[in-house]
């Protein structure tokens, strides 16, 4: 296997991860459509940047970005497959619901005025001798623009407004050889097409590029208007996220503000501080960059690093057509760019299944010094200070997101390039953001101990109820163990004794514990006192950490789930005991604390008023393991119907990468039946099954295949118990990472704000719901696209429904974002794949152990 540098003669691989564009080389200057000897030698370019524009697009990035969660489409070559997933229901008469107060919010959406009624013809393109890179095929393809007219041509694919059967052109390289261009005529893109949107999103591209925005990943974003965070050698560039597609009546554009973090450090400097701050520079400098996605400014493409080569340099010899050649020459003669350091080592990306099949199977050298690192670390995550600084400007409020709008709408509108793209193809986008009719469903009531109500307000937080009321149901605590460090023990204890008092004010018994002080905070000290502890038989444990240590709580949660399973509280030093001007707050620590206790031993903190009998409500999550990028673990968690029951039921199950989920989750719910019949004697009359963890792509194999083979195996078990019509069950798909927002009055809609209308899909039974409240920035609405239902229940009381189970996350005495079945499978997917990477214990099923 040959080694090569990114972009070699020979390879015609991508980086992995994100794709690039390949004619915009912005570390080259070269400008769209210009030709070089890097382009195509010795071809002119256009005259006119509207030339430019109208003629040439970028090459790879044409896949849209979404406005919804999941409809991006899929790629297949370079191409955008728009696929559109029809998941509605059958016989569906209406998808709007009516309770509620009618409110008018407004949308981050643009409408098109005028609707396309061009036809567009579609060509497949391919070069005699074949020509590898998409540069070159745009260029040679540009010579004979005037005989093709507007057209918009990704390498492999063409699309044109001029009709012809067939054609082949000739042009000539730069050795003088010729080069036919075969042009096949393959099929049209109709105004009523779907495929038409594809066409409209590479258009709005084309239009983009007219603002001198900068290409990174899949979106534009503003160099010209970056943002400095020199203390953390860090930019963070404004940019937008857009996509075009037919909404309930109307085309509509989607236009979401994005900002991307760009780092200014390369991996030339994290070796060079891993060489001054390690002994074992090579093993320090390996576990921070592997797994790393890089960027490599001088062809914008990214790479995932999964090895470092200390056994190469720069001065290392690959092979090419021309004979060998040192990296530090290739770069000279192909970049203009000088390599400093000689004895530096290559990082290592590996070629993706997508390239091998492409025909590139070469490991892909980079240079440290020329690679750029992206993304945030742990570090940064975990410093204060620099999300402090960055949400400054990430965080924009309602009525700075809609200026940022508007004037995205005015910069398309007054750029003549801009204009000259849209004019081209006869399309006209309304300056004004589309006003659309809502509706805010009636606030909850939680429901407390000795049934005492409290009326949910706009702050959708009931932390402060606690102090004057009890939990729903709780258990007392008589018997638990407390393992701390020796030299943290006074602090623990008066940690303790707060908690203790913290119950008392919500009627709760906790008796004082048993101590077990440890001499040192090794894990196998941890795991000896869990072993000597649980023989002793508590309701549950709670360890002290010094600090937050993923490896120590790693092993703690393998001890306590797996190994001796029992329910565990885990709480760090700096939490239990923090500085004196930070103490104000233990009191409601405490509190907390208590409740999660109490909500692991099978208490309920509180309740919401249920006006369905008999119902079980699911929430199924994915997550990817930490140690295993091609193993997954789906968590299933079911309520055994809140009507009368607290209890839960939860499983989580391994998969390998690319696996078919349908029967691992027939199996949980095969399994959380039992459990439920076991619990009241029968089956439940309904099932509310949300599905989270759906990414772009996946919405028709959930649809085709796990619906219908969840339901067929759940008819099967209903039949068998003599209810002759079957499994009565709703089956939503819950999606949080949309691009859509609505604001009322130019503020956050309240919690409860729905929409069911003009921004939802015609070809889905689907609303969006608002269910939290924030107090930094812009809401984030989510997704619910009702694939699946014959509970006989209307839209209007799903939506209702959905909001309710919003209020029962027992981590947080407020809403959450989904309903919170979703949310304790996610934190109990999420759990398996970070620390315990195996399946926890049968015995915990019936407890929120993992909260």
């Amino acid at each position: 296997m040959n080694n090569l540098p990114p972009n070699s003669g020979h390879s015609r691989g991508r980086g992995r991860g994100t794709k690039r564009n390949d004619d915009a080389n912005r570390g080259l200057g070269l400008q769209l459509g210009q030709t070089s000897k890097e382009t195509c030698p010795d071809k002119p370019g256009p005259s006119t940047e509207a030339e430019k524009l109208k003629n040439i697009p970028r090459s790879t990035d044409t896949e849209a970005q979404s406005g919804e969660g999941d409809h991006r489409g899929s790629v297949r070559g370079r191409r955008l497959i728009t696929e559109v997933v029809h998941s509605r229901p059958q016989g569906l008469i209406t998808k709007s619901g009516t309770t509620g107060t009618k409110i008018s919010v407004q949308t981050n959406y643009f409408k098109l005025l005028k609707r396309p009624c061009w036809t567009i013809f579609q060509y497949r393109v391919d070069f005699e001798p074949d020509i590898d890179n998409t540069r070159y095929r745009r260029g040679y393809l540009y010579e004979h623009r005037n005989s093709l007219g507007g057209y918009i041509f990704d390498g492999t694919v063409l699309f044109c407004t001029v009709q012809f059967k067939a054609k082949e052109l000739v042009t000539k390289n730069h050795a003088g050889e010729n080069i036919t261009i075969k042009i096949k005529h393959v099929g049209s893109v109709e105004a009523a097409d779907n495929q038409q949107f594809q066409v409209l999103n590479l258009i709005l591209r084309r239009a983009m590029e007219g603002l001198k925005l900068q290409l990174v990943s899949r979106n534009y974003f503003d160099p010209m208007a970056k943002i400095k965070l020199d203390n953390y050698r860090m930019e963070l560039w404004p940019g937008y996220l857009t996509s075009i597609r037919q909404h309930e009546s109307d085309i509509l554009l989607c236009a979401e503000i994005a900002h991307k973090v760009m780092r200014t450090d390369t991996l030339y400097n994290i070796l060079s501080e891993a060489i001054r701050d390690n002994d074992d520079y090579q093993d320090a400098f390996k576990r921070q960059v592997i797994g790393m996605i890089c960027l490599t400014d001088y062809n914008n493409k990214t790479y995932r690093i999964d090895d470092v080569d200390f056994g190469s340099t720069p001065l290392s010899k690959f092979n090419t057509k021309e004979g060998d050649i040192s990296y530090v020459e290739y770069y000279k003669k192909r970049y203009n760019i000088t390599i400093r350091d000689h004895k530096q080592p290559l990082v290592v990306s590996r070629p993706t299944e997508k390239n091998i099949r492409g025909g590139t199977d070469q490991l892909i050298m980079l240079v440290p010094e020329l690679a750029r690192a992206t993304g945030m670390t742990d570090a940064m995550r975990a410093n204060f200070q620099l999300m402090k600084a960055m949400s400054e400007y990430t965080r924009l409020t309602p009525d700075r997101r809609i200026e940022r709008l508007r004037v995205l709408n005015q910069r398309l509108l007054s750029s003549k390039e801009s204009m000259d793209v849209l004019k081209s193809w006869n399309i006209q986008l309304d300056t004004a953001l589309v006003e659309i009719p809502a509706r805010v469903l009636p606030p909850e009531k939680i429901v407390f101990g000795n049934q005492k109500r409290f009326l949910c307000d706009t702050r959708a937080d009931w932390t402060a109820e606690f102090r004057q009321n009890s939990m729903y149901s709780h258990v007392d605590i008589k018997r638990w163990y407390v393992i701390t460090p020796q030299r943290n023990l006074r602090e623990t204890e008066e940690f303790v004794k707060m908690c203790i008092r913290a119950a008392s004010g919500m009627k709760m018994l906790i008796s004082e514990p048993r101590y077990d002080t440890i001499p040192d905070d090794r894990n196998g000290t941890y795991s000896q006192s869990i072993d000597n502890a649980v023989a002793k038989d508590p309701q549950i444990i709670m360890l002290v950490l010094k600090a937050p240590n993923e490896e120590k709580y790693s092993c703690i949660k393998k001890r306590t789930c797996v190994d001796r399973p029992i329910p565990s509280q885990v709480v760090t030093l700096k939490t239990i005991a923090p500085r004196k001007e930070k103490s104000s707050g233990l009191m409601s620590i405490a509190t907390k604390v208590v409740i999660q206790m109490n909500a692991k031993l099978m208490g309920a903190p509180w309740m919401i008023e249920l006006p369905v009998r008999g119902l079980m409500t699911v929430g199924f999550d994915v997550c990817h393991s930490s140690k295993n990028k091609n193993k997954s673990y789906g968590a299933l968690v079911a309520t055994m119907d809140m009507k009368s029951s607290t209890r839960y039921y939860s499983s989580v199950t391994e998969h390998m990468k690319g696996q078919e989920l349908s029967e691992q989750m027939s199996m949980n719910m095969t399994c959380a039946l039992k459990a439920y019949r076991e619990h009241h004697g029968t089956l439940p009359e309904r099932i509310l099954f949300f599905r989270d963890g759906v990414g772009d792509g996946q919405l028709h194999q959930v649809v085709n295949t796990e619906v219908k083979f969840l339901k067929s195996q759940l008819d099967e078990i209903y039949k068998s118990a003599g209810r002759a019509d079957g499994c009565r069950m709703a089956f939503i798909v819950v999606a949080k990472r949309i691009n859509t927002r609505y604001f009322a009055n130019k503020r956050n809609p309240v919690p409860g704000t729905v929409v069911d209308d003009v921004i939802t899909l015609p070809e889905r039974y689907d609303f969006f719901l608002v269910s939290q409240s924030v107090r930094q920035g812009t809401v984030s609405p989510t997704n619910y696209n009702v694939i699946h239902d014959n509970m006989g229940l209307s839209a209007d009381k799903l939506q209702m429904l959905a909001y309710k189970m919003t209020h029962m996350y027992y981590n947080f005495s407020g809403t959450c974002r989904v309903p919170s079945v979703c949310q304790y499978a996610h934190k109990l997917a999420f759990l398996v794949a970070e620390s315990i990477n195996r399946s926890p214990s049968s015995g915990l099923e019936n407890q929120l152990y993992f909260l």
